[in-house]
């Protein structure tokens, strides 16, 4: 069996046609048959899952459809970063590693398990997040469904991973600079960063302000649908936004796109791009706007490297529930690419982190200058194809030598200045493995971004899975 869409599994589940218990026997099965090669997940729950099955086709059964939510029986894969009642989060450290089972879900997480979907273990991320590569001491190298060799992003690889080879019709992700869409990028999925505080978190990132939970998908509409789930506003997130004022599935057909103004850069006026990702995206951005019956506008964008100011703000979360002799007394335990920034960040004071503070000012208004003239940016959403699956990020871009950050800065600058941002896939390199178009929307737009990239999902549609010839 293919694996269903989000969408088609939750109407199949309702009306009968698949069982809650089959569907998670086809997504065990094929987490047996693809994870050994992938190391997509860390954790299966195989008995919860089954369990929470037979409830599902227990109402439908007995025709309790009422009982049902819009996810019933939809399986899904929880981003190891993220609680989830019955399994442990290990956060991809040596410190957390062996930690107890969590007794409470992550606010999005518990949303999704209360509207029916059934959480069927814990997919890979790098050590706290931190790379655009899945692989850690612990954990191990996750590997790319199209090629093996090749990572499928970070720091949500492995939920990219498990979605890419139809392990699980959606996972949840985080992203905190193209964590999200870097991942759709290099697996040829849909990867949606929402405005800050559209879907609360418990005790994540409240100073720093720059990352957000959601899901990676195979289509538009599984993405709209898991957003109506998440979104809105819990008491105990104190950035979080107000309910939505629409649904964003209704969105995809009532938003009014007849008059955008849409720019294309290539690389925002400092990114280094691999070639073959420049023609393809800016290929597909000529394509996007076709298919809303608009052209590029002529507006420029140039800015400075932001890379300085995301890498220092990132900071200012970085202590927050961490113990004291973790970071003083056990350093030795971290990744060694991470464990250097832990000591440098100890030193910092506070007029430090209020003069990066300054430099993100200034770079929001610079932003928010070009959304006066334009309703949509587009760009590559990575500047290289999905590179070795071990890492590091490149250190050189088309013979040119670059920081580490390169090869995602283009994604990192909507974390920054909060503007909701969405991955698409752009096509495939001459080397056969996906790159995405990066679209960049105003504030709080959501259903904007949501309904154009419906149109050209619609105008030209992309593969849903890796083809299986590869794992």
């Amino acid at each position: 069996m293919e694996m269903p869409s989000v969408v088609d599994a939750a109407r199949m589940v309702r009306s009968g046609d698949l069982s809650a218990t089959e569907l998670v026997r086809e997504s065990l099965d094929a987490i047996e048959r693809h994870n050994p090669a992938l190391n997509a997940f860390v954790f299966i729950d195989d008995k919860g899952a089954l369990a929470e099955a037979a409830v599902v086709d227990a109402a439908v059964r007995e025709h309790r459809l009422d009982d049902l939510g819009p996810l019933a029986g939809v399986p899904f894969g929880v981003k190891d970063l993220d609680d989830c009642a019955g399994m442990p989060t290990s956060r991809g450290s040596r410190w957390f590693a062996n930690g107890p089972a969590k007794t409470a879900d992550a606010i999005h997480v518990g949303r999704l398990r209360n509207a029916g979907a059934i959480p069927i273990g814990k997919t890979a991320t790098p050590e706290f997040g931190a790379w655009a590569y899945t692989a850690s001491p612990l954990l191990g190298v996750t590997r790319n469904p199209w090629d093996l060799e090749r990572t499928p992003g970070g720091s949500s690889g492995g939920s990219s991973a498990a979605v890419s080879s139809a392990m699980v019709p959606f996972a949840t992700a985080s992203d905190g600079g193209g964590s999200i869409r870097t991942p759709a990028s290099f697996t040829g999925l849909v990867g949606l960063k929402n405005s800050y505080g559209r879907i609360p978190t418990l005790g994540d990132t409240h100073l720093a302000q720059n990352s957000v939970v959601g899901s990676l998908t195979t289509t538009i509409g599984d993405t709209a649908l898991l957003l109506d789930v998440m979104a809105g506003p819990d008491s105990r997130d104190r950035t979080c936004l107000p309910t939505p004022t629409t649904s964003y599935v209704d969105a995809l057909e009532n938003t009014d796109l007849s008059t955008l103004r849409i720019a294309w850069s290539r690389d925002l006026g400092f990114a280094v791009l691999d070639p073959d990702v420049a023609h393809l995206c800016e290929e597909a951005a000529l394509a996007f706007a076709a298919a809303l019956g608009a052209t590029l506008v002529d507006r420029p964008i140039v800015l400075k490297d932001y890379v300085r100011t995301y890498a220092a703000i990132e900071g200012a979360d970085k202590f927050v529930g961490v113990e004291r002799d973790l970071w003083e007394n056990r350093r030795d335990e971290l990744d060694p690419r991470s464990a250097s920034g832990w000591t440098y960040l100890s030193t910092k004071t506070l007029p430090w982190l209020a003069s990066i503070e300054f430099d993100r000012r200034t770079l929001v208004n610079e932003v928010a200058a070009i959304f006066d003239d334009v309703d949509l940016i587009l760009t590559p959403t990575s500047s290289t194809p999905p590179f070795a699956a071990e890492g590091p990020m490149p250190s050189d871009i088309n013979g040119v030598e670059v920081h580490a950050g390169m090869s995602v800065v283009l994604a990192m600058l909507a974390n920054l200045v909060n503007l909701p941002a969405l991955s698409v896939p752009a096509g495939l390199t001459a080397s056969n493995v996906p790159v995405g178009l990066q679209v960049i929307g105003p504030r709080f737009r959501e259903d904007l971004l949501l309904a154009s990239a419906c149109r050209f999902e619609t105008a030209r549609p992309w593969p849903r899975h890796c083809p299986a010839r590869t794992i």
